[in-house]
């Protein structure tokens, strides 16, 4: 009945799962797939840390944290430039209904 608990201690290494995820939705928001692609690497890398070390790869579990760690960065930069573009569009594309054509018919509304 007594049962041994099977604890296994994660890695020492930081997985950045949480970072790659939101990376991954924010590059969807802002980039589409160019944006979410490094993020969908960072978690596939992300994931592979505990995996390695419970198999005793120490070198790889290290290797696999640093590489997530890398893309995370990349997929953090697209999304950075994804929403300058996104706030540089606004303003660019918001400022475009003051045309002639807009004024000439506000100009027309008014006189009415």
């Amino acid at each position: 009945m007594n049962q041994p608990i099977n604890t296994v201690a994660p890695a020492p290494y930081p997985t950045y799962l949480a970072w790659s995820i939101t990376v991954t939705v924010l590059g969807l928001c802002f980039c589409c797939l160019i944006g979410a692609a490094p993020g969908i690497v960072a978690i596939v890398f992300g994931s592979q840390v505990n995996t390695k070390f419970q198999a005793g790869d120490d070198a790889g579990a290290r290797k696999a944290s640093e590489t997530a760690k890398i893309w995370c960065w990349v997929g953090t930069a697209l999304v950075a430039i994804g929403i300058l573009w996104t706030i540089v569009s606004f303003f660019i594309n918001g400022m475009s209904f003051l045309s002639e054509d807009f004024l000439q018919e506000l100009q027309r509304a008014q006189s009415r």
